[in-house]
């Protein structure tokens, strides 16, 4: 169990199976910006609730404006809480007192300096290491990022102009995340050397074979580039509706596990709906875990249903 409802799940466990049944709720609504990973998640989430008892809708809004929904009640959940990037709007909606925080729903999100695996297996694992003669000619001195003006870009900005890691004479190559994926599609493809901002999960790490080096000047952040992918849910929800709550605090998954789902709708561009089926299939020891304890809407043991539903 995470940290933040400990004390409510232990209070839950005291209580007889069918009164985790005693949730208010018939429906969830999910705040579902329209990024491939919560895309997914949400998705397989719903899958999981279907046959519980609860149905749901997803509100396609960027996370600014979901964090002042979860505000106002107008939406109960988001699976997407990306810390420190959302910190501004998580923080004022945690400074009013109108949302909880389940802890990470993702373990291992990073991002950083990346390489491709024939790089990395070359002895590049340090971003300390790029600027050393015999590598930086492999890489021709270039760095390739996403949008200019966006904050990973004021990071290697601020890099380029303190001379870290020697990058102050390198060439910053921005461009959209299509267009910077496209030119490290080519390079892998020829093996050639890049080096590029990365981050998990994310279809690039199982199609690139990508490794995010060490960072030890936390240009990308502290902890080496680590991040949380925080549960996130209005707190008059969470009150109303315990059953559900032991759920959302269970559903944890891998970046691994998630950078692969999302190369499947991402990238491969499969049916939504398919890609979560497939993924509730081929994991049954996670689904145990998300559902241990839970029960459906009436109160019958919520595995056994879902999984006759798969």
């Amino acid at each position: 169990m995470r940290r933040t409802t400990t004390r409510l799940l232990a209070a839950l466990a005291l209580l007889p199976l069918a009164a985790h049944a005693t949730d208010e709720a018939t429906q969830v609504s999910f705040v579902a910006p329209p990024w491939p990973g919560v895309t997914v998640k949400t998705e397989i989430m719903a899958q999981i609730l279907a046959p519980l008892g609860y149905t749901n809708e997803r509100q396609e809004l960027s996370s600014t404006v979901g964090y002042k929904t979860l505000q106002t009640g107008d939406s109960d959940v988001f699976l997407a809480g990306w810390l420190p990037a959302q910190q501004d709007s998580y923080d004022a909606a945690m400074d009013d007192g109108t949302i909880i925080d389940l802890g990470n729903n993702v373990t291992g999100a990073r991002m950083g300096f990346a390489v491709p695996d024939y790089v990395y297996e070359a002895g590049v694992t340090s971003a300390e290491q790029l600027d050393d003669p015999e590598n930086r000619e492999r890489f021709e001195g270039r760095y390739y990022s996403i949008e200019s003006g966006s904050t990973v870009s004021d990071f290697i900005h601020d890099a380029k102009r303190n001379d870290t890691y020697g990058l102050g004479d390198w060439e910053l190559l921005e461009s959209s995340t299509p267009g910077m994926l496209s030119a490290v599609r080519s390079a892998y493809d020829e093996k050639r050397w890049i080096a590029f901002y990365g981050w998990t999960p994310h279809w690039m790490v199982p199609e690139f074979d990508m490794h995010i080096l060490d960072d030890p000047e936390g240009i990308y952040g502290d902890n080496q580039g680590r991040s949380d992918v925080r549960t996130i849910v209005a707190k008059p929800f969470s009150e109303a509706n315990p059953n559900l709550m032991r759920l959302l605090d269970q559903f944890v998954l891998s970046a691994k596990q998630q950078s692969d789902f999302i190369r499947e709708y991402g990238l491969k561009e499969r049916e939504l709906e398919a890609v979560a089926h497939e993924w509730l299939q081929n994991h049954p020891d996670e689904l145990a875990e998300f559902l241990d304890g839970v029960t459906t809407r009436d109160g019958e043991p919520g595995l056994a249903a879902v999984k006759a539903s798969l």
